[in-house]
């Protein structure tokens, strides 16, 4: 199978590693606007060939992994030069704009919106891994848009990847990644920012960061320019997510100036069911479980 990644970073060099890794007998074609990220996924054997749009008539899945902003405005022209025959996937953090923006295109048949909730605070082909994929979620939106054996085809590779899939309409995805990916780039950042405003000695950061901050700022070191559209595209979800996050700042400070520790342990007590939902056991047997 010919197989195209556009945008040979830590999401398309990740998947390609592992595509290889299952499907032997696939040729790898990457295609990059940064020629050094196609010069240094050749070197690291993650691609077989560079490309350019006009060899994508040769493809029969197509992976799109750029920032959402780029994908508004390359997909159209993917969609263009693939043939018939082809699946394009995206791998973008939001949907809703993008899934509007293609409604209306002859191929649209060709396209499956997805969303593999993947990665890490790193970019750029070296960043890439081994297993990124596997037992994560795949969203994938509008799927009966999607011509069904081209379907097949993208789920049989997803399959192979380990990857479990969930469907959701553009919307509706939106919305709760806002919650669950976006608020939590936004705090990390935020973080990041106010203690590096705060402690001007930048050793005092490095002596004293404790495992607690760096697990919670290391999305700060996300890339901006990806980050930065996503956050416009979904900007609406992101400042709802915002306006409730920090009501809840500001109750726990107030509970803080009232000396009501005791509204402060039942909030943090509450919040760490938290960690038993983030392992797919519902909040109400783990109440059971307690009361056992």
């Amino acid at each position: 199978m010919n197989i195209f990644v556009i945008g040979i970073g830590l999401i398309g060099g990740s998947f390609v590693k592992d595509v290889r890794a299952k499907m032997s007998a696939a040729k790898i074609y990457g295609i990059d606007a940064n020629a050094a990220h196609v010069a240094q996924a050749l070197s690291l054997g993650l691609i077989d060939e560079k490309a350019t749009y006009e060899d994508l008539h040769l493809a029969e899945f197509v992976m799109v992994s750029v920032p959402v902003d780029v994908m508004l405005q390359e997909l159209p022209k993917i969609l263009d030069k693939v043939s018939d025959e082809c699946v394009v996937c995206d791998a973008g953090s939001t949907k809703e704009l993008l899934c509007a923006a293609l409604e209306e295109h002859p191929k649209r048949r060709n396209f499956l919106a997805c969303h593999p909730i993947a990665g890490t605070e790193f970019s750029g082909p070296s960043a890439a891994i081994n297993g990124l994929y596997h037992g994560k979620t795949n969203i994938i939106c509008e799927i009966e848009k999607t011509a069904f054996t081209l379907q097949e085809r993208a789920l049989e590779i997803f399959q192979l990847l380990g990857m479990r899939i969930r469907y959701m309409n553009p919307k509706a995805h939106d919305k709760h990644i806002a919650y669950v990916s976006h608020l939590s780039h936004i705090s990390s950042f935020m973080l990041g920012k106010t203690v590096i405003e705060k402690e001007k000695n930048e050793r005092d950061i490095f002596d004293m960061a404790g495992s607690g901050f760096e697990s919670t700022v290391r999305l700060a070191k996300s890339s901006p320019a990806m980050w930065t559209p996503i956050f416009k595209q979904n900007k609406e979800n992101v400042v709802e997510t915002l306006e409730e996050y920090i009501q809840n700042l500001s109750e726990f400070k107030e509970m803080l100036l009232k000396d009501d520790y005791e509204g402060i342990y039942d909030q943090m007590n509450n919040t760490n069911k938290i960690k038993v939902i983030l392992k797919g056991m519902p909040v109400s047997k783990m109440v059971a479980k307690e009361k056992n």
